[in-house]
């Protein structure tokens, strides 16, 4: 199984765009918020390249009048999964309570934007994770970023950080 984990694209959807032209197929999208009304196209470029793509999409802080959920929990494969932008978990400081969160759920992995730095950490068994940003990444370098998420054939999950050039 195929995941493309994205954040923070702020309705500047080009780079998005060439990121699911470029791993295609895969079988699920995440976004973890800050689609500024952008979730119809997002969802349409994914069905078209997968028309049984799974697609989740969660409300960030930018995401003014939406009704796509704040956060949501999720099946993938053997785990399960927390999405969230985080600003309600203060991860602009650190992912603590997030992590916290995520313990008093029970998740195997927590997904978080809201930094537009691209993260990846495993602590007390949960891997935290965050894809950077597309279009407004704020790391050194300043390079758009994702996560490609992949579960092998025995179950385990495999994650890469990835940059457009």
């Amino acid at each position: 199984m195929k995941i493309l984990i994205v954040s923070d694209t702020h309705r500047k959807d080009t780079n998005l765009r060439t990121v699911i032209q470029k791993t295609k197929p895969f079988d699920m999208l995440i976004h973890l918020g800050d689609t500024e009304g952008s979730e119809d196209r997002i969802r349409a470029w994914c069905l078209e390249q997968n028309p049984a793509c799974a697609v989740y999409i969660v409300q960030g802080n930018n995401d003014f009048f939406s009704s796509l959920p704040r956060e949501e929990e999720i099946q993938i494969g053997p785990y399960r999964a927390l999405l969230t932008h985080g600003h309600w978990y203060g991860v602009s400081v650190g992912p603590e309570r997030l992590l916290e969160e995520a313990e008093y759920r029970g998740v195997q992995i927590a997904m978080f934007g809201h930094t537009h730095k691209p993260f990846l950490e495993e602590e007390h068994g949960i891997t935290l994770l965050n894809p950077g940003s597309l279009s407004y990444p704020r790391q050194d370098g300043r390079r758009p970023s994702y996560i490609q998420m992949e579960i092998d054939r025995g179950g385990e999950a495999h994650y890469t950080v990835s940059f457009l050039e």
